[in-house]
């Protein structure tokens, strides 16, 4: 979920103004901010279940997938890599040619390449996570947790 789809659906949860918009309020400039009304807890803390860490938790489960097949020692390039790594040891190259024929840049293996994507995407949703727990903490209020602490603990209540 981006910023913007977070914010939609926080604003989603504010209950409607009761009273009629004053088209005179916007005569005077407002130099402190609007204070926002609280929202209900009770649909922030549905919000956090039911969407929130529901779509977390699903993109948990894709990383950890790929982080398996990243794993899998049974790497199809893996026969490709040691058959050019052959022949290249055996090529014969006159450098006075080429100087930079000589050089052997070894492929990386499918597996090293997945590993690495992995791991950015997993940096990746740890900062998209932290900045969402921050509008969820603004909008809703904070319990003093992090979001690592109250996505386990969600996973904790989902199991027992």
């Amino acid at each position: 979920m981006t910023d913007d789809s977070i914010i939609q659906n926080l604003n989603a949860l504010m209950t409607p103004s009761r009273l009629e918009w004053d088209p005179s309020s916007t005569a005077d400039r407002q130099i402190r901010p609007v204070e926002r009304k609280p929202t209900d807890p009770q649909a922030c803390q549905s919000f956090k279940d039911e969407v929130l860490f529901q779509s977390w938790q699903i993109r948990s489960d894709v990383l950890n997938y790929c982080t398996g097949v990243a794993l899998n020692p049974d790497d199809p390039d893996l026969v490709l890599k040691e058959v050019e790594s052959a022949k290249e040891r055996e090529r014969v190259v006159d450098e006075r040619l080429d100087p930079y024929s000589g050089r052997f840049i070894p492929r990386e293996a499918r597996t090293e390449t997945l590993a690495n994507i992995i791991r950015n995407e997993r940096s990746v949703e740890s900062i998209i996570r932290s900045r969402t727990w921050g509008l969820v903490t603004d909008r809703c209020g904070s319990s003093g947790e992090g979001w690592e602490e109250a996505l386990n603990q969600w996973r904790a209540s989902r199991e027992s």
